[in-house]
């Protein structure tokens, strides 16, 4: 995959709706997490994939992670700090990801950039460049954010298995119902030993949960992920529930 100035390549059918998690949905996506990741060494900052859908359907919700990133590294920096690359895909196969950032104001800066385009879902060049990025330096966790799955599905399961076997979680966010998608996103879940979660369309609140959730297992693995939880953080429980 590319650096944000320059390009990459995949692509490929869309789908329905059921309805957004519970709260015993949100506190389950937490107890999952518990024997995953060991705590980065002392001194060491995480490293997240945020990885996004930038088709046309996805843009009131790319608005809104513009606007929630921050709460990213707010949550991760109570922990130990975040480095963050912003990945996304949208119109015909462009794929791209940005340099590392560890400033939330850089992060808003590159997506403010962004606009979105018609295409289809290009998710396994996604897992692919996260396979690569942890082979060059260690990647505590990918983040997806998306609705839709447009791909083989046999083809996602190979590249989630070879995130999996390098031991980088993938937390697959679902907006909106649509069970293609739901069915895709919570079996790259399993592979890698990640966790699913769906929100609702236009609900900032769980969307923020979820990324506070995601950053902070990031930035301080399950210990950082518990101690969130037992403040009763609802995007905290829903991961460790289903990360065990």
């Amino acid at each position: 995959m590319a650096k944000e100035p320059s390009r990459t390549t995949p692509a490929p059918p869309r789908a329905d709706t059921p309805a957004a998690s519970s709260r015993p949905e949100i506190d389950a996506f937490i107890q999952r997490a518990r024997t995953l990741a060991p705590p980065l060494e002392p001194g060491t900052r995480g490293r997240l994939i945020f990885a996004l859908d930038a088709t046309m359907s996805r843009q009131p919700t790319w608005d809104e992670a513009c606007r929630l990133q921050a709460e990213m590294f707010k949550e991760a920096g109570a922990v130990g700090g975040l480095d963050v690359q912003l990945a996304y895909y949208r119109g015909i196969s462009e794929c791209r990801a940005s340099p590392w950032v560890s400033d939330a104001r850089v992060l808003a800066g590159l997506m403010e950039r962004i606009d979105c385009r018609g295409g289809h879902t290009q998710i396994g060049r996604l897992l692919d460049h996260a396979r690569r990025e942890t082979e060059k330096n260690k990647v505590q966790a990918l983040v997806f954010v998306g609705d839709a799955m447009e791909e083989a599905i046999d083809d996602l399961c190979a590249g989630a298995g070879e995130l999996g076997l390098r031991g980088v979680p993938a937390l697959m966010f679902q907006e909106g119902g649509d069970p293609v998608a739901e069915r895709a996103f919570r079996e790259i879940a399993r592979l890698t030993r990640g966790a699913y979660c769906r929100f609702d369309v236009g609900a900032a609140h769980q969307l923020r949960e979820l990324l506070r959730a995601a950053a902070a297992f990031a930035a301080g693995g399950i210990k950082a992920l518990t101690d969130l939880s037992a403040r009763q953080h609802a995007g905290a429980q829903k991961l460790l529930a289903q990360m065990k």
